[in-house]
């Protein structure tokens, strides 16, 4: 891959990742309208991944670190509270267990686990399904569509005040749902979990800070699950330092886009990537009906 390629992959995936118009929905279109091999590589596509973790991480870091140390927290206090457990066993003086959820923040770590869990299920259950429906123009172009419907609803729902102190669990599983929905090729995942979140009653700020940061675990996972296939031997050291440009391209990129995001979404100026998508999807649907 020349390094021309690798800004370019890094632009791409920068740009499509954050904003609400569907990456894969696009890269499916394009490898079934051009008949197109777009593969490039397992190395690329984890440090794109790197690139898209590093972007969210440098917008959110502080909410990002104190997530982590509150997760830690957490950790402890459940295996504190397993001691007491077997503790109070044999004691006739009975301790008082810890309170594991006690601040915003834990409730956080909580929500984002919750949200995860059928993201998850969903994820390896629908892969075959998920394949199947990249390899045609009518599915993303009916997801495209949806995703129009999602962002001109988004623009209009009433602003809510739920943040990480009083979301529901619920409401975390239902956002992680539409999370799973949005693997399918033309779904934005953006675009599908800020709409949920909306929906859900949370502060338009909050919405677009839940919806980047619970997309962690399933970036991370789906770079976990290419690591697997990883050579090295195969990477000649040209291109990894290619590789690493397009990676620092995807992340400057993804940054603007995550603070572009957040002044659509507060401005609700979601029309424009509606009429967009609808235009695409509408396209992609007619030359998939022709």
């Amino acid at each position: 891959m020349s390094l021309l390629q690798s800004i370019f992959m890094g632009l791409i995936q920068g740009l499509t990742e954050f904003l609400p118009v569907s990456s894969s929905g696009h890269l499916a279109l394009f490898k079934a309208l051009f008949h197109v091999q777009t593969d490039t590589g397992i190395m690329f596509d984890v440090l794109l991944h790197l690139g898209t973790l590093v972007a969210i991480f440098a917008v959110y870091y502080k909410d990002i670190w104190e997530l982590i140390c509150e997760g830690v927290s957490i950790v402890i206090d459940f295996l504190a509270n397993v001691g007491i457990a077997i503790g109070n066993l044999s004691s006739s003086r009975k301790k008082k267990y810890r309170k594991m959820v006690d601040t915003p923040y834990r409730r956080f770590v909580m929500l984002i686990i919750v949200s995860t869990i059928p993201t998850g299920i969903m994820g390896v259950l629908g892969q075959n399904l998920i394949e199947a429906a990249s390899a045609t123009v009518l599915v993303p172009g009916i997801c495209l569509i949806i995703t129009s419907i999602l962002l001109f609803i988004s623009d209009r729902v009433k602003t809510g005040k739920k943040t990480e102190e009083n979301a529901s669990y619920g409401n975390a599983v239902v956002i992680g749902v539409c999370q799973g929905f949005a693997t399918l090729p033309g779904l934005s995942r953006s675009g599908t979990t800020i709409t949920a979140c909306l929906l859900s009653g949370f502060d338009r700020t909050f919405a677009v800070k839940y919806s980047f940061i619970m997309s962690i675990p399933a970036v991370l996972g789906a770079a976990v699950l290419e690591l697997k296939d990883l050579s090295l031997a195969t990477t000649a050291s040209s291109e990894i330092v290619n590789y690493v440009v397009g990676m620092v391209v995807a992340a400057v990129v993804g940054y603007i886009c995550i603070k572009t995001m957040l002044l659509v979404v507060r401005k609700k100026k979601f029309t424009i990537f509606s009429v967009y998508c609808m235009i695409v999807g509408v396209i992609a649907v007619i030359v998939g009906c022709m």
